[in-house]
């Protein structure tokens, strides 16, 4: 036990010291004098006006928007217009005609509005259901039977 120094310190969980950020010239001499490793950065918004942006911005706003994926077709009011005749014919309801093609009733309003993005199963189902040709030329057109040969 004798070769313990009980005068020697050691600090568990001392935090490093945080880089200072020096405000005047004289801060900056002053750690430079001390041989500290100084750097020094510019801030590039320093001093403009926020509302009145360079033209830089402007050019590439303008060509994101040129840039950008256009939506894709939602279905032809004509389409939608045939689906709702054909289902009045009928007598069905929205409800009555969704569950026929195992589809819910939003994604038949959708339809019927002109707000949903075609697909090719679902309108075959609508098409199947309700007698009514929706693809192709004459949208509207009652289907007929099965071809005889």
């Amino acid at each position: 036990m004798s070769n313990v120094d009980w005068d020697s310190k050691l600090v568990i969980g001392q935090k490093a010291k945080a880089p200072k950020v020096a405000r005047k010239d004289s801060d900056l001499n002053v750690a430079k004098l001390r041989c500290a490793v100084v750097g020094t950065d510019k801030k590039i918004t320093a001093g403009s006006n926020k509302a009145h942006q360079g033209t830089d911005h402007q050019r590439i706003a303008k060509l994101d928007r040129e840039n950008e994926v256009a939506p894709p077709p939602k279905i032809p009011p004509s389409v939608g217009k045939a689906i709702q005749q054909a289902r009045m014919e009928k007598g069905l309801s929205q409800k009555d005609c969704a569950q026929k093609i195992n589809e819910k009733p939003s994604v038949l309003q959708d339809y019927e509005a002109g707000k949903a993005i075609p697909n090719p199963q679902i309108l075959g189902k609508l098409e199947r259901v309700l007698g009514v040709k929706l693809r192709g030329a004459d949208i509207g057109k009652k289907l007929e039977g099965p071809k005889k040969s």
